[in-house]
């Protein structure tokens, strides 16, 4: 297998809400066994680019190609069966509060395999062994830290040895300890599983320390990409404005809005 081939390829797409365009003519190609980062302001639709290239929406134009399957042409087994070869770390966790650890970790296991429980056992503790956490496999989610179920969510997210990691903003609320644990996780499973790992995040620091390639949205497009080196010395006021954390810049911190003291003055006269 080509380990330099990419496993999702997006060409020219285009996607809307409401009418309001998220993604226009929209170009990624992820490379397999990589760690590649999608970065970008708010609302830019970094996870919305999650949910398509995950089929949980259909893009309005173009292609998603994923692990060489068109998107467009899967039906619901054949894209439930490709959901399968994907992990995903979810921004919260989204642990079953009603689960215990090694049961959270099980739970794809007994929904998608008919494995032997001596297996799913021996499974389960691996994945918790690999996050550091078998220690916890008998506590409740609620007598966890933010950071430990994180670290429990990702063995979830990999205990079906997925093709495809996904990471939806996997350091929102955690202390620089956590957060440093979830950086060298992902790099180090990435390398030791094979994996193609792919972190949506806004932290520009933290993932330029692991991430192999980094892709900057803006404006419903690819306005940057490279390795976080490149993007530093980058030629683009966007790309300055957002790795230096600017807040004056191309990219506006309001929301379009009508004249500011014109409304005002028009709901005073409504008075």
């Amino acid at each position: 297998m080509n380990q330099t081939a990419a496993i999702v390829e997006i060409r020219n797409l285009n996607y809307a809400v409401n009418g309001r365009p998220v993604f226009t003519g929209l170009d990624i190609e992820i490379l397999r066994g990589r760690v590649t980062a999608v970065m970008g302001p708010s609302g830019t639709g970094k996870t919305t680019l999650l949910r398509l290239i995950t089929g949980q929406v259909a893009a309005d134009t173009g292609s998603i190609e994923v692990a060489g399957l068109d998107l467009r042409t899967l039906r619901r087994a054949g894209l439930y069966a490709l959901r399968r070869r994907m992990g995903m770390l979810f921004q919260n966790g989204a642990l079953l509060t009603d689960l215990s650890v090694f049961e959270n970790v099980a739970f794809p296991l007994r929904e998608h395999s008919d494995l032997p429980e001596r297996l799913i056992r021996q499974l389960v503790l691996t994945k918790l062994q690999a996050v550091g956490l078998r220690g916890a496999a008998e506590l409740m989610p609620s007598e966890l830290s933010g950071g430990m179920g994180r670290r429990v969510a990702l063995a979830r997210a990999i205990v079906m040895d997925p093709e495809i990691l996904i990471y939806d903003e996997p350091f929102v609320g955690l202390d620089p300890i956590s957060m440093g644990v979830i950086l060298r996780l992902i790099r180090s499973l990435n390398d030791a599983l094979g994996l193609t790992s792919i972190v949506v995040s806004h932290d520009v620091k933290e993932i330029s320390a692991v991430a192999d390639s980094v892709f900057l949205l803006s404006g419903g497009k690819v306005v940057a990409r490279g390795t976080p080196q490149e993007l530093k010395s980058y030629p683009s006021e966007i790309v300055r404005q957002f790795v230096g954390g600017l807040a004056d810049g191309p990219v506006p911190f309001h929301y379009p809005a009508p004249d500011y003291f014109g409304e005002l003055l028009a709901s005073g006269e409504e008075l």
